[in-house]
């Protein structure tokens, strides 16, 4: 008589280290899919390049740079200083066209028919520029704001010259060659950065995502609605109206809601 556990005890066992093989396996390819994943990518990526293509004498790479506020931290993914400015630079590891322009709130990511809004990277490196030039006490004509698109992206809109794709941020830095802070400069301003900074860590990074959660939760929260308003003639509720015509056009005021019979108006706070 045939022992039929004997004969599939091997291959129960083989199952058995498969199915524990493919765990780790499923969770690294769900890792590579997220943002925070992707984002590191992306940094990693310039930040070799970075490395290789400009010369260390003159160009100082400082990555990961997390800067109290007065609002909590900002985060900034790459400075660069050196006598020709210092380079603030956004990282964004994304595929698929890119639809933008300078003064939008938003971008649009397009990848076949699925469109994404991602907040204007241009905005958000501002912020940044603005705290660090605060921080270091430089002025504004020494920070330059850059943004850098790595990955399978490709501009269906004209970005301005500082949104650039791959090693187009090596060139536009390298185009820069009107000094501008003293070597002195660069030095204490090195040093500024390393003292004035969080320490580079897991915490330090966990507390920004949380402030920045936090940041997204309340522009999200509904506007309260101011109690209603009475009119002071007839007693209906009074309407939040824009003047379209007149010496006050496009200013808004509170009309009526009784309006033609009732044309009490009140100022708007």
């Amino acid at each position: 008589m045939v022992d039929t556990n004997a004969m599939f005890a091997p291959i129960l066992r083989a199952l058995w280290w498969l199915f524990w093989g493919l765990i780790p396996l499923a969770f690294v390819a769900i890792l590579f899919r997220t943002a925070w994943f992707k984002g590191l990518i992306g940094e990693a990526m310039v930040n070799i390049a970075a490395r290789l293509f400009l010369d260390r004498r003159l160009y100082h790479l400082i990555k990961n740079v997390t800067i109290p506020v007065e609002d909590g931290t900002t985060q900034i993914d790459h400075v660069i200083v050196s006598r020709f400015g210092v380079f603030v630079v956004e990282t964004k590891n994304m595929k698929g066209w890119i639809f933008g322009c300078e003064r939008q709130k938003t971008w649009t990511q397009v990848i076949y028919k699925s469109k994404h809004q991602f907040q204007n990277p241009l905005h958000q490196n501002y912020k940044h520029a603005k705290a660090l030039e605060a921080a270091l006490g430089l002025s504004p004509e020494k920070i330059i704001p850059l943004v850098v698109f790595v990955g399978n992206s490709e501009f269906k809109t004209r970005m301005p010259a500082n949104v650039v794709q791959g090693m187009g941020f090596i060139r536009f830095i390298k185009s820069h060659a009107k000094v501008l802070p003293t070597e002195a400069e660069v030095r204490e301003t090195v040093e500024k950065i390393a003292e004035g900074r969080l320490e580079p860590s897991l915490q330090t990074h966990l507390q920004h995502v949380q402030h920045v959660k936090g940041i997204v939760a309340a522009k999200q929260r509904p506007a309260q609605v101011p109690p209603a308003k009475r009119c002071p003639t007839c007693g209906n509720e009074m309407v939040l109206r824009t003047a379209r015509k007149g010496d006050h056009a496009g200013k808004k005021f509170w009309g009526c809601s009784a309006f033609p019979k009732c044309r009490t108006t009140m100022a708007c706070d």
